[in-house]
């Protein structure tokens, strides 16, 4: 499987997006999700994640890295709050003929907070992992920590805490892309577009969230493309492009984000983008 990624977007203000949100999710779902495979694996197979396994999936989405987690025997239980249309692809893949409630693999999938997975019935988690990079929108990194506080009390002492993030822009060809989402976002940089990562992102997030650092590693993630089409569809699918479009519009943003693409643009119309991702290993205490 070709690997991909990204970060949904954080609401900011201005007019929304003009965008239809189903085939943004689709766009996702089909194009975007898989680029970051890697990193699921990288940090599964890590943990040892297996039948002993209590999974809370941060921010799942549609649902790859929980399918991912549940076929290695995990009990997976994954939130989202800010994509209902990502979350409706999500049950289509861990919920077959359950909608919305437990189902055969043992999934559950909660729209909402972590708070609303939190039961009497089920035992306290022993990984939560947050997979959307952290530090890669402005302002993305404090709205997380209020989702981190809800998650921690549901997983039991020591448990991990997985954080992934964008590795050094230098190591990230997609960097170059991405700065076209601030560009065209002035000035509505501050409140919802891309920035390079920085170095101790992921660390002032656990610290703040009063976990103890257990290790890191980097992870190879390359974006890879059977076309422009499909690259600009893909990228814009993060949600990282939504300030821009807000600022401008959608044709704007398809064809200047097109244009940064060629440099990336193989003989053979795939496109291709070398990136490193980041992940943290933290405890719960």
């Amino acid at each position: 499987m070709t690997p991909t990624l990204v970060r949904q977007h954080v609401p900011h203000a201005g007019p929304a997006p003009r965008v239809d949100l189903c085939a943004r999710a689709r766009d996702w779902s089909e194009i975007q999700e898989r680029m970051l495979v890697p990193l699921y694996e990288a940090v599964y197979e890590r943990l040892e994640v297996g039948p002993g396994t209590r999974l809370l999936g941060l921010g799942c989405g549609s649902g790859l890295a929980l399918l991912m987690a549940a076929s290695r025997g995990a009990a997976v239980t994954g939130v989202e709050s800010s994509s209902p249309e990502r979350l409706t692809l999500a049950r289509q893949r861990l919920l077959p003929g359950a909608w919305d409630t437990r189902a055969r693999t043992g999934a559950r999938l909660v729209d909402g907070s972590p708070r609303d997975a939190a039961d009497a019935e089920t035992p306290a988690y022993t990984l939560v992992t947050a997979f959307e990079p952290i530090g890669c929108l402005a302002g993305d990194s404090e709205g997380f920590g209020e989702t981190l506080a809800a998650a921690t009390p549901l997983a039991e002492r020591g448990a991990a805490v997985v954080l992934a993030g964008w590795g050094p822009p230098e190591r990230c060809a997609t960097s170059s892309v991405l700065r076209v989402a601030t560009k065209l976002a002035d000035p509505l940089r501050s409140t919802g577009s891309w920035r390079p990562a920085l170095r101790d992102d992921l660390e002032e997030v656990a610290q703040h969230a009063g976990l103890r650092p257990d290790g890191s590693g980097r992870v190879a993630c390359p974006f890879g493309y059977a076309g422009v089409d499909s690259a600009v569809r893909g990228l814009l699918s993060t949600g990282l492009f939504d300030a821009a479009i807000a600022a401008t519009d959608q044709a704007q943003v398809d064809k200047e984000v097109a244009e940064a693409l060629h440099p990336h643009l193989r003989r053979d119309g795939t496109v291709w983008m070398p990136n490193v991702f980041r992940y943290l290993i933290a405890r719960v205490p």
